[in-house]
């Protein structure tokens, strides 16, 4: 029984892992494009004022994967019986992809502009992310409410890049 216990409370912590193992991997990704670009192309760019430090950018990303990573993690562990979670969860995929697309967009392409259509997209997944974990799990839905106000601050920037750019 003791052992059981143990070995439950074991996969639960490997699971945590991998869910944010998951998360962090899509910021490496994406990171790839961003760092062939921000010694380059990204300080030629005019940028508004309220343009964040890279350093900083780096750091809040590290800690929002990994506040994805737990979400995702209250999500699996709920079960994947139901539709609605397996519904939720591939929308969680899809947003965690079309983030890495954005860095593509942005820093692979040098597009501000594509860029700004993807980031677009990805909000609005979020958003869903958001509303199907609310219904599974509130605690879930609120792990990423961080993610959607930090994407809608670089949408504005983003916005702003493209615009003094043109």
């Amino acid at each position: 029984m003791v052992w059981q216990m143990k070995s439950i409370k074991l996969n639960e912590a490997l699971s945590l892992i991998l869910c944010i193992a998951v998360c962090e991997t899509a910021g490496i990704i994406g990171s790839q494009f961003t760092a062939r670009s921000v010694a380059t192309w990204y300080p030629t760019l005019e940028k508004p004022w309220f343009t964040p430090p890279g350093s900083v950018i780096s750091i809040v990303w590290i800690v929002l994967f990994a506040l994805m990573g737990l979400s995702l993690f209250l999500i699996w562990q709920k079960g994947m019986a139901s539709r609605s979670s397996k519904s939720a969860i591939g929308v969680f995929a899809l947003q965690l992809l079309v983030n890495i697309l954005w860095s593509y967009a942005f820093f692979g392409l040098q597009s501000p502009l594509i860029a700004l259509a993807v980031i677009t997209l990805l909000w609005l997944l979020i958003l869903q992310c958001i509303i199907r974990f609310w219904y599974i799990r509130r605690s879930s839905a609120m792990l990423l409410v961080p993610y959607i106000l930090y994407v809608s601050f670089a949408a504005i920037l983003n916005y702003d890049i493209w615009r003094l750019n043109l």
